[in-house]
């Protein structure tokens, strides 16, 4: 069974980034193959990951609703072969993106595609990373659900920290199957404040520790290098690793 790792929180603090870092640490520790998902309709952990979109699950959603499919095959059939020819493999890792419904209308379809394809593909990854939508709809929608480890980021703020705590309490509420929820303070110029790390408590959540404001990371993204190309002797890489030696099993 794969060992899955979620990632959330509002918009701006750097998550798909840190997907990537993650990403990126599992194939250094031969952790092996992952699998990478890009459950965002606004996808670009492609880009994080230096990889070229093919296709999507959105695009296999919206072939079907048209009634696109060939003479003489299944519905089932026809999604299967779309849904796999989705997959973009790289290495040491696979990548699937969600991708974006067209047009009008509600993305239920789609990420019910993603959950059964991932039920699928479960078996064939030890790993699992799941680039998550800013803020809480991905979770009232249950596209994110029986995860191992919720990977909470927020930036320094106390709004992003307020977000967090809030992320972390609709999962517990809902009930979908959390193993451990965890924040990660992404951005930081200086060292949590007692305010902060109370926030954080107050609100049951652990932190599991903090990346650091990193210019290059602003260096590779202007110029368009994928950031899973960052050296590991970056700071931001190496406080991250740091991380990841703590959570992940």
């Amino acid at each position: 069974m794969a060992y899955s790792i979620a990632l959330a929180g509002k918009g701006g603090t750097g998550k798909t980034t840190l997907a990537g870092m993650l990403i990126k640490y599992l194939v250094k520790k031969a952790k092996t193959p992952v699998l990478a998902v890009d459950a965002d309709c606004n996808a670009n952990l492609n880009e994080v990951l230096g990889l070229e979109i093919k296709d999507t699950l959105g695009n296999a959603r919206e072939e079907m609703k048209k009634g696109q499919v060939p003479s003489g095959m299944t519905k089932d059939i026809f999604m299967e072969m779309k849904l796999e020819q989705a997959v973009i493999e790289a290495d040491g890792f696979d990548l699937i993106v969600m991708g974006q419904p067209e047009g009008a209308g509600c993305y239920c379809a789609a990420n019910s595609l993603l959950t059964g394809f991932l039920e699928r593909l479960a078996d064939n990854y030890p790993y699992i990373v799941m680039d998550n939508e800013a803020g809480m709809e991905h979770i009232s929608r249950l596209t994110t659900k029986n995860v191992d480890i919720l990977l909470i980021v927020s930036d320094p703020s106390r709004r992003g920290l307020q977000a967090a705590v809030r992320i972390d309490e609709l999962a517990r509420c809902l009930n979908i199957g959390v193993g451990k929820s965890y924040v990660v303070i992404n951005q930081v110029k200086e060292a949590p404040s007692d305010q902060a790390l109370q926030m954080i408590a107050t609100g049951g959540l652990e932190l599991a520790g903090t990346v650091p404001e990193d210019r290059v990371i602003y260096e590779y993204d202007f110029s368009g290098r994928p950031t899973i190309d960052l050296p590991e002797d970056s700071r931001s890489v190496v406080a991250a690793f740091e991380i990841f030696d703590k959570i992940v099993a």
